[in-house]
C-alpha cells in the first residue's frame, strides 16, 4: 500500500484503546506497518484483527523490561525492523496532594515515567544499527503545570519531557529523533474513568463534570476527540518531521499557551 507511512515499521503502546487506537489505524491507512502494543492482550489482538494484516498485536506492561524487550523482539522478527516508536501508553490516579501514597506515586510514575525510559532505550537499541530512527512520546498539558489532584501524573509527565530532551541529544549523533506531543482534554476512556475517580475523591458531583470543568478554558470550545491528535502524530511519525528533535508539541486546543 502506497502512502505518507509507506515502508514504515511503528510500534505504539497503549493502542488497545483511545489515541493509541486512532494512531495505528491511520498509520496503517497510510501505509505502515504497525504494532499494535497493550496491555490488555484481548484489546490489542481485536484493534490489530479490525486492522488486518499490516497490524501485528503485542502484549506488554511497558513498566516491566522484559515484557517490552519480548515484545519489540517479535515486532522485529516479523516486520525486519522498527522505524518509529510511539511511548503512548500511560494511565493516571488522581488524588488530594495531602493523600498521595507512596504506593499511587510508584504506579503513576513506573507506567508513564519509567515506561517511557524503558520504551525509549529498547526502541533506540534495535534503530542505532539502521542509523536512523524515531521515538515519540506522549506528553500532557500536565508536563507543562501542576494541578492539585493529580500530583504524579504531573511528575510524571514533566519527566516525560525532561526525557524526551535527554534522548533527542544522546541519540542525534544516531541518526535518531526523539519528540513529544502534549494533548489536553481528550475524550478517551482515560478521561471516562478520570470523571469516576474524581467523583469518588469529591472533586466532582455528577458524571462528565470533570470532564466539563477542565475543558470550560479550552479557547476551541471544546474538548479533543481521539482524531483531532491524529495529524500531530502522522507528522511525528513521517519524514515530513526528520529536522524536529527534542521538542513538546502542544495540542490542546489552546488550553497552555508557551
Amino acid at each position: 500500500m502506497s502512502g505518507r507511512l509507506s515502508g514504515s515499521r511503528i510500534v505504539v503502546t497503549g493502542a488497545g484503546s483511545g489515541m493509541g487506537r486512532a494512531f495505528v489505524e491511520a498509520f496503517a491507512a497510510e501505509g505502515a506497518t504497525v504494532g499494535v502494543l497493550d496491555r490488555a492482550a484481548d484489546a490489542a489482538a481485536a484493534v490489530a484483527a479490525a486492522i488486518g494484516e499490516a497490524a501485528h498485536p503485542l502484549t506488554a506492561d511497558v513498566s516491566r523490561r522484559a515484557d517490552v524487550v519480548a515484545a519489540l523482539d517479535a515486532f522485529v522478527s516479523a516486520t525486519g525492523g522498527l522505524d518509529v516508536l510511539f511511548n503512548n501508553a500511560g494511565f493516571n490516579r488522581p488524588m488530594h496532594l495531602l493523600d498521595v501514597t507512596e504506593e499511587n506515586w510508584h504506579a503513576v510514575m513506573d507506567v508513564n515515567a519509567l515506561g517511557t525510559l524503558i520504551g525509549i532505550q529498547e526502541a533506540a537499541k534495535r534503530m542505532i544499527p539502521a542509523g536512523r530512527g524515531k521515538i515519540v512520546n506522549t506528553s500532557s498539558i500536565a508536563g507543562r503545570q501542576g494541578f492539585p489532584s493529580f500530583a504524579p501524573y504531573c511528575a510524571s509527565k514533566f519527566a516525560v519531557n525532561a526525557l524526551t530532551q535527554a534522548a533527542a541529544r544522546a541519540l542525534a549523533p544516531h541518526g535518531i529523533t526523539c519528540n513529544a506531543f502534549a494533548p489536553g482534554v481528550v475524550d478517551t476512556p482515560l478521561w471516562t474513568q478520570l470523571d469516576l475517580d474524581l467523583m469518588e475523591i469529591g472533586d466532582a458531583a455528577t458524571p462528565g463534570q470533570a470532564m466539563a470543568d477542565f475543558a470550560a478554558g479550552i479557547l476551541l470550545g471544546r474538548p479533543a476527540v481521539p482524531a483531532d491528535i491524529v495529524g500531530t502524530a502522522l507528522y511525528l511519525a513521517s519524514a515530513d518531521s526528520d529536522y524536529l528533535t527534542g521538542q513538546v508539541i502542544m495540542i490542546d486546543g489552546g488550553m497552555v499557551l508557551v
